[in-house]
């Protein structure tokens, strides 16, 4: 049997880390109210000069020394974003070029917002199973920042800029065990940024919208059902569950899934506080935190999920 397993991983916050005090000053919040909601205290926010591509290739330059494997290597690269350098090339094709590697590998972007980790390594995971690659970097990595109305203190307050990354190799030994991906449109106006380039104008609002009461009903439910779907489709019971990785989007919404599972907070990876909502590179960042910091170990069972603006969701079961 062919699997992917997790060689390395890699991450990479902008240097300006923004507090919630910090934004008391400009809009009408505190610390107080932020925290109490949604558990977040700072978010990062990249520089000027730094475009998301910048963010990806220093998550992924980190993840390959920690894999031990060399760029011209990977013969896969996907980056999962909704905040690309430019309408087009792909992100991971200037990641690719960034990172130097020349040897004409697949690369290409995938779009399902906080979703969209889960999504890019299920992708990488049927390639590597298949043998159509060897070696992938995955990459989670925004730049919402760019897409806030710094005005709005029902959004500006949520979101922050980072990367992640992992690097998947064949191997025989279990890595991904399972995993589902689930998408509903007909939830899009829930949450969304309606904008699009057309005549060389923004049509539409360039600003990311959310109800926010809606998103967070319909994280809940979705999460817990897709959690206990892949861990019974895998054979498995919460028990075996080493640790949770979720998407940092929200503490509360964090803390439900996980007494849905009938798991405690002692076993969940949480970064929400240092990093806000991240989207697609939350579940990357929040990875890479708990093996950078001890907690998780190799031969552990982790449950990633995540869900996102379409409405797209899923969860991931991996043997690290």
């Amino acid at each position: 049997m062919r699997y992917a397993k997790i060689l390395g991983t890699g991450s990479y916050l902008p240097a300006k880390r923004l507090s919630n005090d910090d934004l008391a000053q400009t809009v009408d919040t505190s610390d107080e109210w932020i925290t109490t909601r949604t558990g977040i205290k700072f978010r990062h926010i990249a520089a000027d000069n730094e475009k998301t591509s910048d963010l990806a290739a220093a998550a992924a330059r980190a993840a390959l020394e920690t894999a031990g494997v060399a760029a011209e290597e990977i013969d896969l690269v996907i980056v999962a974003t909704a905040t690309p350098d430019m309408q087009f090339p792909a992100t991971a094709t200037i990641v690719q070029q960034k990172l130097g590697i020349t040897n004409g590998c697949p690369a290409f972007d995938v779009q399902a917002v906080c979703a969209g980790f889960m999504y890019a390594i299920q992708t990488a995971n049927a390639y590597i199973k298949s043998g159509m690659a060897q070696k992938a970097l995955v990459i989670g990595a925004e730049t919402f920042s760019r897409i806030i109305d710094w005005t709005d203190r029902n959004t500006c307050v949520l979101f922050g800029d980072g990367a992640g990354a992992v690097v998947l190799g064949a191997s025989d030994e279990a890595g991904i065990i399972h995993g589902k991906l689930q998408a509903d449109g007909n939830y899009l106006d829930l949450l969304n940024t309606p904008g699009q380039i057309a005549n060389g104008q923004i049509c539409g609002s360039p600003y990311l919208h959310m109800d926010g009461q809606g998103v967070f009903k319909f994280a809940v439910k979705m999460l817990a059902k897709v959690a206990d779907e892949v861990i019974l489709e895998a054979g498995l019971t919460t028990e075996q569950i080493d640790w949770i990785i979720p998407h940092q989007a929200n503490r509360r919404i964090i803390e439900s899934t996980a007494k849905h599972l009938g798991l405690g907070m002692d076993k969940v990876v949480l970064t929400v506080q240092d990093h806000g909502n991240t989207s697609a590179a939350s579940i990357p960042l929040a990875l890479d935190h708990g093996i950078r910091n001890g907690q998780i170990q190799r031969g552990q069972t982790l449950l990633l999920e995540g869900i996102g603006g379409g409405f797209a969701w899923g969860a991931v079961l991996v043997r690290y």
